[in-house]
């Protein structure tokens, strides 16, 4: 048998399979027998007492009040998928991973995607951390990467977790603001935490805000080390890019979003797999060999440092496809279960502090939230490889042991299940000499908070610079004591003086007067998501607005341009149903505009027709929606009549929308525009160009539109 039939015959969707279940077969109790009506209970007489007898209705009542499990701490509001991880080539050199060496093997995947301060029920698009969590299903057992969309956090030590988390959450006494860092409480422990300025700078920054899931760099967080067959260790940090470039939403967009869609995160993952654009991530590593741990200028156990990319660049060393939704949110999603600790043959730990506590605090978790022990038996959990050990009983126990042995050693079963020569990809941990005193202490090499705070600032483009000041803003803007945004605004002046002003403007308190740390100006362009990929609309979703006397031509080969790119469109217009164009042919709407928004996609065309345009511009809703897609950055095109409604729009005063008598089409800040239909390829081509670009933040006057 080759290794990718082993792989097939124990493949994670085939192991799932005896677990799905199809709606359609007749009504069953949970023993399997038949029910004749399960919409009225069991009584004497039509209108006498129910009947404590009813066993249908007293199994279907207590299994109904116990469908609840305890959410995450963290990370409780997620969305998950199956894949497939393959490597590009084997790196064995660098680690005897078994899923790393062959090229030809898709390794089974599940990974789930989450935000990590907000309850189940709060909207996907609220500032914060992204988890960004990813279980491999290997030969050699199961692998989990848990990681998040930054490379950093904001502690050293995992004994502090506790103090962020309780910080971060609602505060106690009312249970207040859900989902949301904006108030006393996390900025009062962030103000008296001056290792969390990294990661500040972080989270006020747009990486808080993806435009998706499929749209978001993962990382390992922590550094771990990679061993190879001849036992040699490397340090290794962990990064997943994503194929399609890294974009992000605005803040006005996340804040309308919460009402239109609160799920619109996880919608768009959904949406998108289902539809066949299937997401792609790359795997990559910096590898750090072993004598030079201390060569940088920060120490590579601290959590809160980066190893810029252009120091070690990052080595692509395979990829990632996700292909396939979950059955049942639950089953899987809901109940799978990571932990750090969950590492196979050439992957080991570090001394990361955090790390550390991690290890911990992950596998006690599980304990409460799924019952027992006996987590790793759940279908989303269970290894593709055969599992032996003398693990017993417990809540929920699903493997039925055979045998009298469930102890080592022993002679009655032969030694079994034995240990494994070293030679069989064993696991063995990495032989470290350790020694020291045992103290509360950490290293000195721990001590600079604000250096790579700096860098990060330094590595923004302008507009993104400008985003993280209004976020300061709002956040600070928030907290009620005066005491703590001057506290944060001296720690901001740690960081840069200009920022640090620019800050304090905008929440009432003294602007600081000297530069009390000079900024050493170094940059790291892997850092701005200005520097991402560009040169694709694949999945991007486009609205096109229409009513009846819409130019049919216009809009179906503008439709089929920008589905051969790789986006899809909706038709969005006042109501629902079908909308008839000037020559009488019919199409079906998608949207009407008060189901939807602009925030909703990603660019705008309106096609020309005479009838069509005068009634949209006798429609707020679709001015707005034009003017929201302009004050967001967003692409937007018009041709013949289509150009009136720009006109119309407040966008005419902020750039210029009607082409001059010589130019046949124009193509300014993201809006394009033709007054002849004839031109439409070479509008096409120019829209999906502008879309490709994301957000044109050039538009100088765009806080002039009202939106």
């Amino acid at each position: 048998m080759s290794e990718q039939d082993r792989i097939n015959e124990h493949s994670k969707d085939k192991q799932l399979e005896p677990f799905r279940r199809d709606t359609g077969e007749n009504l069953t109790t949970n023993q399997g027998v038949r029910v004749d009506d399960t919409n009225n209970s069991l009584k004497a007489g039509a209108r006498g007492p129910t009947l404590l007898e009813d066993f249908h209705l007293r199994e279907k009542m207590m299994h109904f009040d116990h469908e609840r499990i305890p959410e995450r701490v963290v990370h409780a509001r997620g969305s998950g998928a199956h894949g497939y991880f393959q490597v590009y080539e084997s790196i064995a050199e660098l680690t005897k991973a078994k899923f790393l060496q062959d090229p030809s093997v898709k390794t089974p995947v599940f990974v789930r995607f989450s935000t990590v301060v907000g309850f189940r029920g709060s909207a996907d698009t609220v500032r914060d951390v992204r988890g960004f969590a990813t279980k491999f299903y290997t030969e050699d057992g199961v692998y989990d990467l848990v990681g998040n969309n930054m490379p950093i956090f904001f502690i050293q030590d995992g004994i502090k977790f506790p103090d962020l988390v309780h910080a971060i959450k609602p505060e106690p006494h009312n249970e207040m603001p859900q989902a949301s860092a904006a108030h006393d409480t996390f900025w009062d422990f962030i103000s008296l935490m001056p290792e969390s300025m990294h990661m500040i700078m972080w989270v006020l920054s747009d990486r808080a805000l993806p435009r998706s899931y499929r749209m978001m760099e993962g990382f390992g967080v922590h550094t771990f080390r990679f061993i190879n067959e001849q036992g040699k260790a490397r340090f290794v940090k962990f990064h997943w890019k994503p194929l399609l470039g890294m974009h992000s939403l605005v803040w006005d967009e996340v804040q309308k979003l919460a009402g239109k869609d609160p799920d619109f995160n996880r919608r768009d993952l959904w949406e998108a797999i289902e539809m066949g654009e299937y997401p792609e991530f790359e795997l990559g590593v910096q590898i750090v060999e072993a004598e030079d741990e201390h060569k940088f200028d920060f120490d590579l156990l601290d959590a809160t440092k980066i190893i810029p990319e252009e120091d070690v660049p990052v080595r692509p060393i395979g990829k990632m496809v996700l292909n396939r939704n979950p059955d049942n949110f639950f089953a899987e999603t809901e109940q799978v279960a990571f932990h750090p600790g969950h590492v196979v043959p050439g992957i080991d730990f570090t001394n990361d502090p955090l790390l550390q506590g991690r290890l911990f605090s992950y596998l006690d978790t599980q304990l409460i939230r799924l019952g027992g022990p006996n987590f790793a038996e759940i279908p989303i959990n269970r290894s593709v490889c055969p599992v032996h050990n003398n693990q017993r009983d417990g809540y929920m126990r699903q493997t039925i042991d055979k045998g009298r042995v469930s102890y080592s050693p022993n002679s009655l079963a032969g030694g079994c299940p034995m240990t494994n020569p070293e030679n069989l990809r064993t696991f063995v941990h990495h032989a470290e000499r350790v020694e020291g005193h045992k103290i509360r202490e950490r290293s000195d090499s721990f001590k600079d908070h604000f250096s790579q705070a700096t860098l990060f600032w330094n590595s923004l483009s302008e507009p993104e610079k400008d985003h993280l000041v209004s976020a300061a803003h709002f956040e600070l803007g928030k907290v009620e004591h005066k005491e703590i945004r001057q506290r944060m605004v001296d720690l901001f002046n740690q960081v840069d003086h200009e920022f640090a002003k620019r800050v304090a403007q905008g929440i009432g308190v003294p602007e600081p007067t000297e530069e009390v740390m000079k900024n050493h100006k170094r940059r790291s362009p892997a850092l701005s998501m200005e520097n991402t990929v560009k040169d694709t609309v694949k999945s991007r979703r486009v609205a096109i607005l229409a009513a009846d006397g819409f130019d049919h031509s216009q809009l179906t080969a503008m439709q089929q341009a920008l589905q051969n790119a790789g986006a899809s469109t909706k038709i969005v217009s006042k109501f629902g149903g079908k909308i008839r164009s000037i020559d009488g042919q019919e199409i079906e709407v998608d949207k009407s505009f008060v189901t939807t928004a602009s925030v909703m996609f990603d660019a705008i065309y309106i096609p020309g027709g005479q009838q069509s345009i005068e009634a949209l511009k006798q429609q707020g809703d679709a001015i707005h929606f034009v003017n929201e897609a302009f004050k967001h950055g967003k692409a937007i095109a018009a041709t013949s009549e289509g150009v009136d409604l720009l006109k119309q729009s407040d966008i005419a005063g902020a750039v210029m929308v009607e082409p001059q008598s010589s130019e046949p089409m124009t193509s300014r800040k993201g809006v394009v525009t033709a007054l002849n239909g004839a031109n439409l390829s070479a509008v096409a081509e120019a829209f999906v160009g502008a879309i490709a670009q994301h957000r044109h933040w050039t538009r100088t006057q765009k806080e002039r539109v009202p939106a």
